[in-house]
């Protein structure tokens, strides 16, 4: 009798080769097919007469076979076979391109369930390389349910479905439930093995809408309890006491050049309440691009040098790590506490003095790149750290900083702002701050969706932007020219320069060695160019008050959240700003993604959006948010059930913080982390 921790290569009909496919999609013994749920199903209970198909759709159709399939070649290699189906309302023209087998399934006079895409060539509607399904007489309800698993190149739904069978086979009559049973009597949820036999071998819509929400809730619940877990187990970590709070904070209000945001003084006061506990904060504070998170990090930076302290701030790019060395030094020597800078780029003697000011504590607050966290850096007494940019870096990065210290504060800044329900998730070792007001002053920037019809007067909006003494951004997506016609930065830095020969346009990319990048950066900043023209590199951070128009080549190929990002580098001075996205005329898709854009400046709107398209791999990278795989959760649309998961979890370990009572539970949350542990502790 097989067991589910038997491997695959024992269901028969899976050799070697296909054994060695099924590995690619981490399916490696029969517990492994049946947690790979389907992606989508095929509803083939539902029948459309020929007469109401419609085009471009997917249909079942219950039809005769009317005419003998004719198979003919129309090129080397390639085969067409022809045929005709009717029912009571009309005839329908059927083809099978490439299979040349299609004519010996099907026999005329006999009646079929047909399931494929309907389709207009030109004058002819045709269904497309449909599967056949014998209707035996007498058959009323004919058709099933049908998943569609993920697949990878040499593998069919046949494949998956074999090994998912010989799974469901084998799976124990007393298959443990890692949901509490009074869960289940709550929402209405079926148990686990009904729910797994339902998701891979739904009876009706129902069984799958039901299953789905089931599994969707325990994959949720799982995530949520070992976060909380997690979270509580920091909570027994000694942490460094920060003293003479109220002095300090009320210092570096004096100090600050303008007034602070009500969002900016409670983030500030939950950094205070968290520094002064006992334990270490780990805090991340979210905001829209220009929300001024790094006064928030200067003040934790502040709070560790005024109580004897180093703090560590890293950033994610040299001319970021740069920017916030010009912004932080003033302020904070306001204060008497000095600043280092620590980049991969400096010379040798540089970096040595800079070592030595780190590791004797003469540099109170180093700022730097990824080169903080590497080997030779020795921090003499390291007491908060504060990684910018959260989704650039990997967890395990923010943690190896971490690591130089004992337990120092951690606060991690993101400028991707989430829903909160969302952020606790996908950030649940955290705790969340959320800036969510803009300082006074910041006017919306203007933003267009064109074509390329709108070429030239851009160009001349451009030269009309510099005239009135503002400077432009162009946003390329490549560095030299390829096989693609998207822009790339270099030839179009050279376009701009002959369309507009009196302006001084200057090019900055990814490819360039760091100090030319830093002084193009620094001249575009003093005003020596009107137009810079660059990749991504300046997505982050970079702050050139004068610049007051961003224009994007090739929009269409950015996530929304990265456009909005790069939207972010203007207005951030007195004049009016815009922001114009070329890529409207790329289909409909790119027209109503951008559109989102032109209608809101909130990047809270603007990443839900994006989420909702892209899902949170895409949006994050899986490596940035570091959470263990969900194999059928969508945490764009799940979000209430999300809520709820959360909720039951935080109470259910309230009670019983080791599970101790649900043995089932505490073997599956351990399953789920295990092969995250190293980047979680």
């Amino acid at each position: 009798m097989p067991t589910l921790e038997d491997n695959i290569r024992f269901v028969k009909g899976v050799g070697p080769k296909k054994a060695a496919l099924l590995e690619k999609l981490h399916i490696h013994t029969l517990l492994d097919a049946l947690e790979t749920y389907p992606r989508d199903y095929e509803d083939r209970t539902v029948l459309t007469r020929i007469a109401d198909l419609a085009d471009d759709g997917k249909y079942a159709i219950r039809a005769v076979l009317g005419t003998e399939p004719k198979v003919s070649r129309i090129r080397k290699g390639m085969t067409l076979v022809k045929c005709t189906i009717f029912d009571e309302t009309g005839s329908l023209a059927v083809t099978w391109f490439n299979n040349p087998y299609a004519a010996a399934l099907v026999r005329v006079g006999q009646e079929y369930l047909f399931y494929g895409r309907v389709q207009q060539n030109g004058r002819v509607r045709m269904l497309v390389s449909p599967q056949a399904e014998k209707i035996e007489e007498g058959d009323d309800h004919p058709g099933h349910i049908v998943p569609v698993y993920p697949l990878t190149a040499g593998l069919t739904q046949r494949d998956l479905a074999r090994v998912t069978e010989a799974a469901l086979d084998a799976m124990p009559g007393d298959w443990p439930d890692p949901l509490p049973e009074v869960l289940r009597a709550r929402y209405g949820l079926p148990d686990a093995a009904d729910a797994l036999a339902a998701i891979h071998r739904p009876q009706t819509a129902q069984d799958m809408r039901d299953a789905r929400r089931r599994m969707v809730f325990e994959e949720l619940f799982l995530l949520c309890c070992g976060l909380q877990q997690l979270k509580e187990r920091r909570k027994v970590v000694k942490g460094i006491v920060f003293n003479r709070i109220s002095q300090v904070t009320w210092d570096f209000w004096e100090c600050l050049p303008f007034m602070p945001t009500n969002a900016q003084i409670k983030a500030i006061g939950e950094i205070c309440e968290d520094c002064a506990s006992g334990r270490p904060m780990n805090r991340l504070v979210q905001g829209d691009v220009g929300s001024g998170k790094t006064v928030v990090a200067a003040a934790l930076c502040a709070l560790a040098a005024q109580n004897g302290y180093q703090a560590a701030f890293m950033a994610p790019t040299e001319i970021l790590a740069a920017q916030h060395a010009e912004t932080l030094s003033p302020l904070l020597a306001k204060l008497g506490i000095t600043c280092t800078l620590l980049t991969g780029s400096m010379g040798a003697a540089q970096r040595r003095a800079a070592l030595a000011a780190v590791e004797s504590g003469g540099a109170q607050v180093v700022i730097g790149t990824h080169a903080l966290i590497q080997q030779g850096v020795t921090f003499h007494r390291l007491g908060a750290v504060v990684a910018d940019e959260q989704h650039r870096f990997g967890v395990a990065q923010r943690a190896a900083l971490a690591a130089k210290g004992e337990a120092p504060h951690v606060l991690v800044m993101s400028a991707t702002p989430i829903p909160r329900t969302l952020a606790l998730i996908l950030y649940g070792d955290l705790d969340v701050a959320v800036l969510d007001e803009l300082p006074p002053g910041r006017q919306p920037v203007a933003t267009y969706a064109v074509g390329e019809n709108m070429r030239r007067r851009i160009t001349a909006f451009i030269d009309k932007q510099i005239a009135d003494g503002g400077q432009v951004y162009v946003v390329c997506p490549l560095v030299e020219e390829g096989e693609t016609d998207l822009k790339s930065a270099e030839q179009h830095a050279a376009d701009l320069q002959h369309d507009l020969p009196h302006r001084r346009v200057a090019v900055l990319h990814g490819r360039m060695k760091s100090a030319d990048k830093e002084h193009v950066m620094q001249a575009f900043a003093a005003g020596e160019y009107d137009i810079l023209v660059a990749t991504t590199v300046i997505e982050v951070g970079v702050d050139v008050p004068n610049a007051n128009l961003m224009v994007v080549e090739d929009a269409d190929r950015f996530g929304l959240s990265q456009l909005h990002q790069l939207r972010g580098r203007v207005g951030r001075g007195k004049r009016q700003s815009y922001c114009i996205f070329f890529g409207a005329d790329k289909g409909q898709t790119a027209r109503e993604r951008l559109k989102i854009l032109c209608k809101t400046n909130d990047g809270f709107e603007v990443a839900r959006a994006d989420l909702a398209q892209r899902g949170p791999g895409d949006f994050f990278g899986r490596r940035q948010h570091g959470l263990p795989a969900l194999h059928v959760a969508d945490l764009a649309s799940d979000l209430e059930l999300m809520q709820r998961a959360r909720e039951e979890a935080e109470a259910l370990l309230a009670a019983d913080p080791q599970l101790a009572g649900y043995p089932a539970l505490r073997e599956r949350v351990q399953r789920m982390f295990a092969e995250r542990e190293e980047t979680f502790n």
